[in-house]
């Protein structure tokens, strides 16, 4: 037993306890006392401890909280079952974050044991059952990884809740199947991180089913260590939390979507207050000109700027009833739109301009044929994004746009690709579609057409993404 100021101090208040110093453990008086122990005849080691002592469903979660506390000084506190020399069971409370009276010394830990009311074996019965109910209700499987016997262990939730049969085996070298493709690389940063460097985790990420369906995840995750304080597994939890997700995603999506309309509101009203007004002055301008001028000749001079205040003014008007009309359109009747047919009629209307760049356009809507929607502005959608692509082609090479249909997380998705100038993301992405925003110096670029789109897309709750590197080409991405 202690002879030093820890041991005084404690076991004069009574409370039973561990102390770890220099490597050796000791026992409180108290804490074997009331396991009806003696020094004498016991033997005081963590070892004997979990084999004997500790409850086995408490004992893999304490020799785990142990090792965090000596290896990376994390506190705990766990409920848990100790044997008594009679051979019945008594509740204690272990705890690592008492207030002390007194300061330890520096290579000391201390792990505090408070009894509680024993629990008989039909009470650990029912707190069983009530835990199998409680997992079920919550949809949390828990799972084990066993790095010496290079195997992985799942509880029946677990099957259950990712789709597999009650037989099945999980397997630890395929073990990245079970993550969608979008999360395997963190799935597998965050496995090597707990297992080399004792880190737990708590994360969020996309599994799949064995019928690739693909649902969200809460997943934790903590260390599990033998008695060398070697790392051999990792054991942990993981929670079904997809409705809840899905419901946060779609939350934030339609925040975003409400921000992109704020701000297609301020570029509508910067265009009237500030475009517009610029035509206006234009033309006082012009016409106090003509006033001041006698001579005729000059007067018709000055009449040849006020027809190209006129056209600009037109333009102006007109991309502003675009905006307008589609915030309008709406409403209408969607209907079944075949992709084939839309690309058909976007390619009659610029046959000429096809033939002229020597374009090479490939289409593969062989996994999604139709959606419902409203024909004028699927066409309109493929209009621009062709011919934009045809328009900043490569100068080196004709244009070639591959476009295609496929479904992802149960949208349908098209695909447009090219070949082109391509467009630098990290300097023009933020403002890719903005009004009147061009990143070319084509003398016909007006900075309308993707603005239009990503109006046309929104209106109807879609969502179009781009890709692109300079010189390689662009894609786009539409999720209707």
């Amino acid at each position: 037993m202690l002879k030093n100021v820890t041991s005084r101090v404690v076991n004069d208040i009574d409370i039973g306890y561990w102390e770890l110093k220099s490597g050796e453990l000791y026992w409180s008086e108290a804490f074997l006392s009331v396991l009806g122990y003696s020094e004498k005849n016991l033997k005081i080691s963590l070892d004997f401890f979990l084999k004997n002592l500790i409850h086995k469903e408490d004992s893999n979660l304490f020799r785990n909280n142990f090792f965090g506390l000596i290896k990376s000084n994390v506190n705990f506190r766990q409920s848990m079952l100790i044997r008594t020399k009679k051979g019945t069971y008594k509740e204690f409370v272990c705890t690592t974050n008492q207030n002390l009276s007194f300061k330890l010394e520096k290579d000391s830990k201390l792990i505090f044991f408070n009894k509680r009311k024993f629990k008989t074996n039909k009470k650990l019965k029912k707190d069983k059952f009530y835990f199998k109910q409680a997992t079920e209700m919550t949809r949390t499987g828990s799972w084990y990884v066993d790095f010496i016997k290079q195997k992985s262990y799942w509880d029946q939730q677990s099957r259950r809740i990712l789709e597999y049969p009650e037989d099945y085996i999980p397997s630890l070298k395929n073990s990245e199947k079970y993550y969608s493709e979008a999360h395997k690389r963190l799935a597998r940063k965050t496995f090597i991180k707990c297992a080399v460097y004792g880190k737990s985790f708590n994360i969020e990420l996309k599994m799949v089913t064995s019928n690739n369906r693909e649902f969200w995840v809460k997943a934790m995750g903590k260390p599990v260590y033998n008695t060398k304080r070697d790392i051999i597994g990792i054991r942990g939890v993981f929670q079904d939390i997809d409705a809840a997700k899905t419901k946060e995603l779609n939350l934030l999506k339609t925040s975003n979507i409400i921000a992109s309309q704020n701000k297609r509101l301020f570029n509508f009203a910067h265009i009237v207050s500030h475009n517009l007004r610029s035509h206006s002055s234009n033309l006082t301008l012009v016409s106090q000109l003509i006033d001041s001028f006698e001579s005729p000749d000059e007067k018709l001079e000055l009449l040849d700027n006020v027809k190209d205040i006129a056209v600009s003014l037109n333009d102006t008007i007109e991309h502003l009833n675009e905006i307008v009309t589609i915030q309008t359109n709406i409403n209408k009747i969607k209907s079944e739109v075949k992709f084939n047919c839309a690309l058909k009629q976007v390619l009659s209307s610029i046959n000429q301009i096809i033939i002229r760049e020597n374009a090479l356009i490939n289409s593969d809507f062989s996994k999604v044929e139709a959606i419902d929607y409203i024909p004028a502005y699927m066409e309109s959608i493929m209009l621009n994004l062709i011919t934009n692509a045809i328009k900043y082609k490569h100068p080196n090479r004709p244009p070639v746009i591959n476009i295609k249909t496929y479904t992802k997380n149960a949208k349908p998705v098209l695909e447009i690709s090219d070949n082109g100038l391509g467009i630098d993301m990290e300097k023009f992405g933020a403002n890719l579609f903005g009004m009147y925003k061009t990143f070319h110096y084509n003398s016909d670029a007006v900075g309308i057409g993707l603005f239009i789109t990503k109006n046309q897309i929104e209106a109807l709750h879609g969502e179009i993404t781009v890709e692109s590197e300079v010189n390689k080409g662009t894609l786009f991405r539409i999720f209707f």
